[in-house]
């Protein structure tokens, strides 16, 4: 029997970083751990850097769960025939929803006797949360998007709540009694994926029984489309090579979400994330992850040495549409380039928007 954990929760939460931090403190604790990233789009920055630090990784690409729902069976099974994983954790795009009727409940049902589905988790940056917050009291319309981030945490069985070392203690613990407030069928946590503070806490819960499994979400499919389609999607590849001996991936990487973040902020484009993956020729890398327009990026991972050339990965989720999110990145790269003496090749930009959710099965509760 395998225990299958899935995770939810809007772009930029922290779920990649969350589930590869579970991920090996169960296997601290004994567990064989695998565990599954999923995308819209293909070529996906966070399963690289997953890559770096776990053993049994696999992909779900070219849309979200719900729709792909035989391929995340599949990727289950072969993680487990594979590696003999007695643990899956996966997160799923960070714009879907409805997923206790679309991926637990179908789990549940059909695959219950080889499977016990935990807790659905839906990850929140505290910062992301305040902001939609705000808006509402300030009685602003609901935008589609946070008509999608309220959706999320409806559905939980648990709120992860993430990063609460980049706020207030005092504002933490009142975020975290406003969300046990409004949500009293979830079971409220709250950490840090990154310095792993108190994500005991979401290990134990994942223990405990799914205490809003019979949610049924009043969602609007169209609006939920809508809050999809006003993301453009980008993932670019680029081939990198250094103007003289060597050229610091981490200063590349670095200057193109720089300049991305101030031309969004610039723009009033809402960033959902954006990361960048650069592998040098000697199979180092840099990775860093941008989450708010005008703000500086995070670096995950720095390269260690310079290096003559390398390969380098995009992924940006911003409320714009295609062409502009083509233009900017492209606008950002050659930046990068004239800062760090570098000469890039890109494929031909391949921003898209989403097109309509369409599950594969969405089931109501038992009894229902």
């Amino acid at each position: 029997m395998i225990t299958f954990i899935p995770l939810t929760g809007f772009l930029g939460a922290g779920k990649t970083t969350t589930m590869t931090a579970a991920a090996l403190a169960l296997q601290e604790q004994g567990r064989k751990v695998a565990v599954i990233t999923n995308d819209q789009g293909v070529e996906l920055v966070d399963t690289k850097l997953v890559r770096s630090k776990l053993d049994s990784v696999a992909e779900v690409t070219g849309g979200c769960f719900c729709c792909k729902f035989e391929d995340l069976v599949e990727a289950i099974v072969a993680l487990v025939a594979s590696d003999s994983v007695d643990t899956v954790i996966a997160e799923a795009v960070g714009s879907c929803t409805d997923l206790q009727a679309t991926v637990v409940r179908p789990l549940r049902q059909y695959y219950g006797d080889d499977m016990v589905v935990a807790p659905l988790t839906t990850v929140v940056d505290p910062l992301r949360h305040l902001a939609f917050a705000r808006a509402a009291e300030r009685g602003e319309p609901e935008s589609d998007l946070s008509y999608l981030f309220r959706q999320q945490v409806t559905e939980a069985d648990v709120i992860a709540v993430n990063k609460l070392d980049t706020i207030k203690p005092d504002r933490a613990e009142e975020l975290l009694a406003s969300l046990r407030a409004g949500n009293p069928k979830a079971t409220v946590v709250g950490y840090s994926a990154t310095t792993g503070a108190h994500l005991d806490t979401l290990l134990d819960a994942w223990q405990a029984p799914a205490t809003n499994e019979d949610v049924v979400l009043d969602i609007d499919y169209d609006r939920y489309a809508a809050a999809e389609a006003q993301l453009a999607w980008m993932n670019q590849e680029l081939d990198l090579t250094a103007a003289e001996d060597g050229f610091d991936a981490t200063a590349w990487a670095r200057t193109v979400l720089q300049e991305l973040s101030a031309w969004a902020a610039e723009h009033d484009a809402v960033i959902g994330h954006a990361k960048i993956t650069v592998e040098t020729a000697d199979g180092d890398f840099a990775k860093l992850s941008l989450t708010e327009s005008g703000a500086q990026p995070t670096l995950d991972r720095a390269a260690g040495t310079q290096a003559p050339s390398g390969r380098a990965v995009v992924n940006a989720r911003v409320a714009c549409e295609p062409e502009a999110l083509d233009a900017a990145v492209t606008a950002a790269v050659k930046a990068a380039d004239a800062a760090t003496a570098v000469t890039s090749s890109a494929t031909t930009p391949v921003s898209f928007k989403p097109s309509y959710p369409r599950p594969v099965h969405r089931l109501a509760p038992a009894g229902a």
